[in-house]
């Protein structure tokens, strides 16, 4: 089960980069002024986060990292989610401090399993 969900997080990681810099670009090409700097932001942290599940998730040994990641995942999703939602759509980015909250404990987590060894 820990091999699997490694790949799928390191996959969903890869994933998330690459919409990432698409993002990035519809934001600097195609994208109304106002909108830019919230896509902008919310591919910053896609891309980081991406990055960081691509290269953290097939070292997970334990189900606390991979509790970890997922916390990461969820929120990144949320946090950028929201603020693509907002710049897009015109919704509101209610849900962007939820996904803040999830990254920081998701954070917390990965830096707790990896003290554990």
């Amino acid at each position: 089960m820990i091999v699997t969900a490694r790949r799928w997080l390191a996959a969903a990681g890869s994933l998330l980069a690459a919409l990432a810099v698409a993002l990035s670009a519809y934001a600097m090409h195609a994208a109304a002024p106002a909108a830019r700097e919230r896509l902008l932001l919310a591919a910053a942290f896609g891309f980081a986060h991406g990055l960081a599940l691509a290269a953290l998730a097939p070292l997970a040994q334990r189900a606390g990292a991979l509790w970890a990641q997922g916390l990461l995942l969820a929120g990144v999703l949320l946090f950028s989610g929201s603020l693509a939602a907002a710049a897009l759509l015109g919704a509101p980015t209610a849900l962007a401090p939820v996904g803040g909250v999830l990254l920081i404990g998701g954070w917390l987590l990965q830096a707790a399993d990896r003290l554990r060894g």
